[in-house]
Protein backbone atom coordinates (compact mmCIF):
# COMPACT_ATOMS: atom_id res chain seq x y z
CA UNK A 1 0.00 0.00 0.00
CA UNK A 2 2.95 2.30 0.72
CA UNK A 3 5.70 0.96 -1.54
CA UNK A 4 7.88 4.05 -1.41
CA UNK A 5 7.99 3.77 2.38
CA UNK A 6 8.16 0.06 3.01
CA UNK A 7 9.46 -1.69 -0.11
CA UNK A 8 13.24 -1.93 0.20
CA UNK A 9 13.51 -2.54 -3.52
CA UNK A 10 12.43 1.03 -4.29
CA UNK A 11 15.29 2.89 -2.60
CA UNK A 12 18.08 2.00 -0.17
CA UNK A 13 16.57 2.79 3.22
CA UNK A 14 17.71 3.60 6.70
CA UNK A 15 15.94 3.79 10.05
CA UNK A 16 16.01 7.38 11.26
CA UNK A 17 13.82 9.23 13.74
CA UNK A 18 11.37 6.36 14.15
CA UNK A 19 10.62 5.91 10.43
CA UNK A 20 12.15 4.37 7.34
CA UNK A 21 13.70 6.93 4.97
CA UNK A 22 15.67 6.68 1.77
CA UNK A 23 19.41 7.05 2.19
CA UNK A 24 19.28 10.63 0.92
CA UNK A 25 16.40 11.54 3.25
CA UNK A 26 18.16 9.98 6.24
CA UNK A 27 21.18 12.11 5.42
CA UNK A 28 19.06 15.24 5.75
CA UNK A 29 17.94 14.16 9.22
CA UNK A 30 21.47 13.33 10.33
CA UNK A 31 22.79 16.64 9.05
CA UNK A 32 20.06 18.48 10.92
CA UNK A 33 20.85 16.82 14.25
CA UNK A 34 24.59 17.37 14.01
CA UNK A 35 25.65 19.83 16.76
CA UNK A 36 25.76 23.22 15.15
CA UNK A 37 26.70 26.79 15.82
CA UNK A 38 23.87 27.35 18.31
CA UNK A 39 25.94 29.42 20.70
CA UNK A 40 25.67 30.62 24.26
CA UNK A 41 25.25 34.21 23.12
CA UNK A 42 21.51 33.89 23.69
CA UNK A 43 21.93 32.70 27.28
CA UNK A 44 21.32 36.07 28.88
CA UNK A 45 20.06 36.55 32.47
CA UNK A 46 16.36 35.73 32.77
CA UNK A 47 16.21 34.16 29.30
CA UNK A 48 16.75 30.54 28.34
CA UNK A 49 17.28 29.34 24.78
CA UNK A 50 14.52 26.74 25.12
CA UNK A 51 11.91 29.35 26.04
CA UNK A 52 11.62 31.08 22.64
CA UNK A 53 8.15 30.87 21.12
CA UNK A 54 7.02 32.09 17.69
CA UNK A 55 3.34 32.94 17.39
CA UNK A 56 2.08 33.44 13.85
CA UNK A 57 -1.13 35.43 13.99
CA UNK A 58 -0.09 36.64 17.43
CA UNK A 59 -1.34 40.20 17.03
CA UNK A 60 -5.04 39.49 17.61
CA UNK A 61 -7.66 37.02 18.73
CA UNK A 62 -6.53 33.59 19.88
CA UNK A 63 -2.90 34.20 18.97
CA UNK A 64 -2.76 37.35 21.08
CA UNK A 65 -4.33 35.56 24.06
CA UNK A 66 -1.69 32.81 23.73
CA UNK A 67 1.03 35.46 23.68
CA UNK A 68 -0.28 37.03 26.88
CA UNK A 69 -0.24 33.70 28.72
CA UNK A 70 3.19 32.74 27.40
CA UNK A 71 4.64 36.12 28.39
CA UNK A 72 3.34 35.65 31.92
CA UNK A 73 5.13 32.30 32.04
CA UNK A 74 8.47 33.83 31.16
CA UNK A 75 8.75 32.90 27.50
CA UNK A 76 10.46 35.24 25.07
CA UNK A 77 8.12 35.77 22.16
CA UNK A 78 8.15 36.56 18.47
CA UNK A 79 4.82 38.09 17.49
CA UNK A 80 4.31 37.64 13.75
CA UNK A 81 1.62 39.22 11.58
CA UNK A 82 1.32 40.55 8.04
CA UNK A 83 1.07 44.10 9.39
CA UNK A 84 4.30 44.97 11.18
CA UNK A 85 2.86 47.96 13.04
CA UNK A 86 0.04 45.84 14.45
CA UNK A 87 2.54 43.17 15.48
CA UNK A 88 4.74 45.80 17.15
CA UNK A 89 1.77 47.14 19.12
CA UNK A 90 0.89 43.64 20.33
CA UNK A 91 4.50 42.92 21.35
CA UNK A 92 4.79 46.25 23.12
CA UNK A 93 1.63 45.57 25.14
CA UNK A 94 3.26 42.44 26.54
CA UNK A 95 6.18 44.39 28.04
CA UNK A 96 9.60 42.77 28.31
CA UNK A 97 11.90 42.04 25.40
CA UNK A 98 9.46 40.47 22.97
CA UNK A 99 9.91 41.21 19.26
CA UNK A 100 7.58 41.76 16.32
CA UNK A 101 8.00 40.52 12.75
CA UNK A 102 6.09 40.90 9.50
CA UNK A 103 5.49 37.78 7.43
CA UNK A 104 3.19 36.47 4.71
CA UNK A 105 2.89 32.78 5.63
CA UNK A 106 1.85 31.85 2.10
CA UNK A 107 5.32 32.78 0.76
CA UNK A 108 8.06 30.28 1.59
CA UNK A 109 10.95 32.73 1.24
CA UNK A 110 9.17 35.19 3.52
CA UNK A 111 8.75 32.45 6.13
CA UNK A 112 12.40 31.39 5.83
CA UNK A 113 13.60 34.98 6.21
CA UNK A 114 11.43 35.46 9.29
CA UNK A 115 12.88 32.38 11.00
CA UNK A 116 16.40 33.55 10.23
CA UNK A 117 15.64 36.94 11.79
CA UNK A 118 14.04 35.33 14.84
CA UNK A 119 17.03 33.07 15.44
CA UNK A 120 19.44 35.97 14.98
CA UNK A 121 17.60 38.21 17.45
CA UNK A 122 16.00 35.79 19.91
CA UNK A 123 17.73 32.44 19.55
CA UNK A 124 16.43 29.12 18.18
CA UNK A 125 12.66 28.69 18.23
CA UNK A 126 11.58 25.77 20.44
CA UNK A 127 7.86 26.52 20.51
CA UNK A 128 5.63 27.35 17.55
CA UNK A 129 1.98 28.38 17.43
CA UNK A 130 0.16 28.73 14.11
CA UNK A 131 -2.85 30.94 14.74
CA UNK A 132 -2.94 32.84 11.44
CA UNK A 133 -6.11 32.08 9.53
CA UNK A 134 -8.84 33.48 7.30
CA UNK A 135 -12.34 32.47 6.23
CA UNK A 136 -14.41 33.25 3.14
CA UNK A 137 -17.72 31.61 3.97
CA UNK A 138 -19.97 30.74 1.05
CA UNK A 139 -21.78 27.83 -0.50
CA UNK A 140 -19.33 25.96 -2.69
CA UNK A 141 -21.31 26.65 -5.87
CA UNK A 142 -20.87 30.40 -5.23
CA UNK A 143 -17.26 30.30 -4.06
CA UNK A 144 -14.67 31.97 -6.27
CA UNK A 145 -11.53 29.98 -7.02
CA UNK A 146 -9.33 32.75 -5.66
CA UNK A 147 -11.21 32.54 -2.34
CA UNK A 148 -10.64 28.79 -2.24
CA UNK A 149 -6.93 29.26 -2.83
CA UNK A 150 -6.53 32.06 -0.31
CA UNK A 151 -8.05 29.93 2.45
CA UNK A 152 -6.02 26.84 1.58
CA UNK A 153 -2.81 28.83 1.26
CA UNK A 154 -3.19 30.71 4.54
CA UNK A 155 -4.84 28.08 6.73
CA UNK A 156 -3.03 24.97 5.50
CA UNK A 157 0.01 25.75 3.35
CA UNK A 158 1.05 28.55 5.68
CA UNK A 159 1.23 26.20 8.67
CA UNK A 160 3.11 23.64 6.58
CA UNK A 161 5.71 26.24 5.65
CA UNK A 162 6.21 27.54 9.20
CA UNK A 163 6.50 23.99 10.57
CA UNK A 164 9.03 23.13 7.87
CA UNK A 165 11.09 26.23 8.67
CA UNK A 166 11.02 25.44 12.39
CA UNK A 167 12.18 21.85 11.99
CA UNK A 168 15.94 22.28 11.61
CA UNK A 169 16.46 24.22 14.85
CA UNK A 170 14.09 21.93 16.75
CA UNK A 171 15.90 18.83 15.48
CA UNK A 172 19.25 20.35 16.42
CA UNK A 173 17.96 20.99 19.93
CA UNK A 174 16.28 17.55 20.14
CA UNK A 175 13.17 19.25 21.46
CA UNK A 176 10.24 21.28 20.22
CA UNK A 177 6.52 21.77 20.56
CA UNK A 178 4.07 22.91 17.90
CA UNK A 179 0.39 23.72 18.22
CA UNK A 180 -1.67 24.41 15.11
CA UNK A 181 -5.02 26.13 15.51
CA UNK A 182 -7.70 24.17 13.67
CA UNK A 183 -11.48 24.36 14.03
CA UNK A 184 -14.36 22.16 15.07
CA UNK A 185 -15.65 22.43 11.48
CA UNK A 186 -12.43 20.76 10.34
CA UNK A 187 -13.70 17.70 12.20
CA UNK A 188 -17.47 17.98 11.71
CA UNK A 189 -17.92 20.10 8.56
CA UNK A 190 -20.42 22.92 8.21
CA UNK A 191 -22.69 24.10 5.39
CA UNK A 192 -21.34 27.25 3.79
CA UNK A 193 -17.82 26.47 5.00
CA UNK A 194 -16.77 23.59 2.76
CA UNK A 195 -13.45 25.15 1.78
CA UNK A 196 -12.67 26.44 5.27
CA UNK A 197 -13.56 23.00 6.66
CA UNK A 198 -11.23 21.39 4.12
CA UNK A 199 -8.35 23.68 5.08
CA UNK A 200 -8.79 22.92 8.79
CA UNK A 201 -9.41 19.22 8.23
CA UNK A 202 -6.25 19.08 6.16
CA UNK A 203 -4.40 20.75 9.02
CA UNK A 204 -5.40 17.88 11.32
CA UNK A 205 -4.10 15.26 8.88
CA UNK A 206 -0.89 17.19 8.33
CA UNK A 207 -0.29 17.66 12.05
CA UNK A 208 -0.82 14.00 12.89
CA UNK A 209 1.49 12.87 10.09
CA UNK A 210 4.17 15.36 11.14
CA UNK A 211 3.83 14.19 14.75
CA UNK A 212 4.73 10.69 13.57
CA UNK A 213 7.69 11.97 11.56
CA UNK A 214 9.34 13.93 14.35
CA UNK A 215 8.39 12.15 17.58
CA UNK A 216 11.76 10.37 17.52
CA UNK A 217 13.39 13.80 17.71
CA UNK A 218 11.36 14.69 20.82
CA UNK A 219 9.25 17.20 18.88
CA UNK A 220 5.53 17.28 19.65
CA UNK A 221 2.83 18.40 17.22
CA UNK A 222 -0.77 18.95 18.30
CA UNK A 223 -3.94 20.73 17.21
CA UNK A 224 -6.47 22.80 19.13
CA UNK A 225 -9.90 22.86 17.48
CA UNK A 226 -12.03 25.76 18.77
CA UNK A 227 -15.76 26.20 18.33
CA UNK A 228 -17.47 29.61 18.44
CA UNK A 229 -14.96 32.03 19.97
CA UNK A 230 -15.25 35.81 20.28
CA UNK A 231 -12.86 36.92 17.52
CA UNK A 232 -13.02 38.97 14.33
CA UNK A 233 -14.21 35.85 12.50
CA UNK A 234 -17.34 35.52 14.61
CA UNK A 235 -18.26 39.15 15.26
CA UNK A 236 -21.00 39.16 12.60
CA UNK A 237 -22.64 35.89 13.66
CA UNK A 238 -26.05 35.75 15.35
CA UNK A 239 -24.71 34.95 18.78
CA UNK A 240 -28.01 34.87 20.67
CA UNK A 241 -29.31 32.17 18.35
CA UNK A 242 -26.09 30.18 18.02
CA UNK A 243 -25.24 30.00 21.71
CA UNK A 244 -28.42 27.98 22.22
CA UNK A 245 -26.71 25.17 20.31
CA UNK A 246 -23.77 25.17 22.76
CA UNK A 247 -24.27 23.02 25.90
CA UNK A 248 -22.27 25.47 28.05
CA UNK A 249 -24.53 28.25 26.77
CA UNK A 250 -22.01 30.83 25.55
CA UNK A 251 -19.36 31.66 22.98
CA UNK A 252 -15.83 31.06 24.18
CA UNK A 253 -13.23 33.73 24.79
CA UNK A 254 -9.75 33.70 23.22
CA UNK A 255 -8.26 33.03 26.65
CA UNK A 256 -10.28 29.79 26.87
CA UNK A 257 -8.47 28.52 23.79
CA UNK A 258 -5.15 29.96 24.89
CA UNK A 259 -5.15 27.83 28.05
CA UNK A 260 -5.57 24.71 25.88
CA UNK A 261 -2.76 25.81 23.55
CA UNK A 262 -0.34 26.43 26.41
CA UNK A 263 -1.27 23.09 27.99
CA UNK A 264 -0.33 21.27 24.79
CA UNK A 265 2.82 23.32 24.26
CA UNK A 266 4.10 22.39 27.70
CA UNK A 267 2.69 18.88 28.06
CA UNK A 268 5.65 16.46 27.85
CA UNK A 269 3.73 13.33 26.81
CA UNK A 270 1.04 14.43 24.36
CA UNK A 271 1.54 14.46 20.60
CA UNK A 272 -0.62 13.90 17.54
CA UNK A 273 -3.68 14.98 19.53
CA UNK A 274 -6.63 17.18 18.59
CA UNK A 275 -8.00 19.04 21.62
CA UNK A 276 -11.51 20.39 21.03
CA UNK A 277 -12.40 23.62 22.86
CA UNK A 278 -16.03 24.31 21.94
CA UNK A 279 -18.20 24.39 25.05
CA UNK A 280 -19.65 21.02 24.02
CA UNK A 281 -20.81 22.17 20.58
CA UNK A 282 -19.60 18.96 18.94
CA UNK A 283 -22.07 17.01 21.05
CA UNK A 284 -24.90 18.57 19.05
CA UNK A 285 -23.37 18.70 15.58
Amino acid sequence: MFPALWDARVLPQEWCGGCFFSASEAGIWKEAVTPSSLSSKFETPGFKMDKVCAIFGGSRGIGRAVAQLMAQKGYRLAIIARNLEVAKAAASDLGGSHLAFSCDVTKEQDVQNTFEEMEKNLGPVSFLVNAAGINRDSLLIRTKTEDMLSQLHTNLLGSMLTCKAAMRAMIQQQRGSIVNIGSIVGLKGNAGQSVYSASKGGLVGFSRALAKEVAGKKIKVNVVAPGFIHTDMTKDLKEEHLKKTIPLGRFGEPIDVAHAVVFLLESPYVTGHVLVVDGGLQLRM
